[in-house]
């Protein structure tokens, strides 16, 4: 199902976060922050921390005194997401991707359709937000989306790559031997001896089993249990497998008890699926991983492009530690 989070204190899809320098706009004294040419105001800041503090009182936790550690951290982490906010946004704009009223229109539909009309605006009171806030959370995850489908459109994956995957991978595409059994478990020989001399006089598999076995997962069933070759203990699995169709063991004892095992079916041969029926999925998996790839290479280099100097901070606002640290460090170092 899809899930209804219209904020949280975390990473967005594609943008990091920037760090203290130069900007195209000037701070003005109600700005946290400056990204590009866009300004991240103090209310959109107080807005955020309210919301936070929302998301506090649902939980009937404390929230945080201002100056406080935690505090700090929250403030910090509510700065680092409005200022990927406006990253996205410029992100999204030199991409060419505009998210029109029309498709939040939709996107809203197909929440109200999951949630019913009452259940979305539940979770966005939930959270704090006005119905326009919502609105604009809505556009920007869809930009952030489209931003990731246009980054990542040249992703290709060959039926060569398939066939070079999977021939790599052929043993996770394997099933071992297997066959159809029935045992009945008890803690101790004596009863099992005295099952095992039932059983040879003909008496009934299925009753003694649903009577006495302490196996949870076949008694019920009479003791019938299919097993995979070497997914049982040793023990098991060597009378198991050793069996004629038919035959019954005498008891033998495991770490869980001892075992009567009765052969219902012929040892079924390993079996490897073919790749034809494994060509969609892993097609599919090899695209997923390229784009992730591709994307998170895209994002490096994005947030050196904004470390460089493309963000200022209000004093007293800049995150504490500073989100850019790790690419200013090994750029020095390089």
């Amino acid at each position: 199902m899809r899930r209804l989070l219209l904020f949280a204190f975390a990473s967005l899809a594609l943008v990091a976060a920037g760090c203290g320098g130069t900007s195209t706009a000037s701070l003005s004294s109600n700005d946290v922050a400056v990204v590009g040419s866009a300004h991240v105001t103090k209310d959109d800041f107080q807005a955020l921390m309210g919301r936070a503090k929302k998301s506090y009182d649902a939980q009937k936790r404390a929230f945080p005194k201002a100056g406080s550690t935690e505090y700090e951290q929250l403030k910090g982490q509510a700065i680092t997401f409005l200022v990927q906010r406006a990253e996205i946004a410029e992100q999204a704009s030199q991409h060419g991707v505009d998210i029109s009223d029309a498709r939040v229109d939709q996107e809203i539909a197909k929440y109200k359709k999951q949630f019913g009309n009452a259940g979305f605006e539940k979770q966005v009171k939930q959270q704090g937000l006005t119905d326009e806030q919502a609105r604009e959370q809505i556009r920007a995850q869809l930009a952030s989306q489209a931003l990731f489908k246009k980054i990542t459109g040249n992703v290709k994956v060959t039926d060569a790559d398939v066939t070079a995957y999977y021939n790599a991978h052929k043993s996770q595409y394997g099933q071992p031997e297997s066959r159809d059994v029935r045992h009945i478990l008890v803690p101790g020989k004596a009863l099992a001896d005295s099952l095992y001399a039932q059983l040879k006089a003909g008496a009934n598999f299925a009753k003694l089993a649903k009577r006495y076995s302490k196996d949870p997962g076949s008694a019920s069933n009479g003791g019938k249990l299919t097993v995979s070759k070497g997914q049982t203990v040793p023990e098991f699995d060597k009378t198991a497998f050793s069996l004629k169709k038919g035959q019954l063991s005498p008891p033998i004892k495991t770490q869980y008890g001892y075992h009567i095992i009765q052969a219902l079916s012929e040892i079924k041969p390993a079996t490897t699926t073919p790749l034809s029926k494994l060509r969609p999925s892993i097609k599919q998996q090899l695209e997923q991983q390229r784009k992730n790839d591709e994307s998170t290479k895209w994002l490096e280099n994005t947030k050196k492009d904004y470390c460089g100097g493309r963000i200022k901070y209000q004093v007293g606002y800049q995150p504490n530690p500073d989100p850019c640290a790790t690419v200013t460090s090994s750029t020095s170092t390089g």
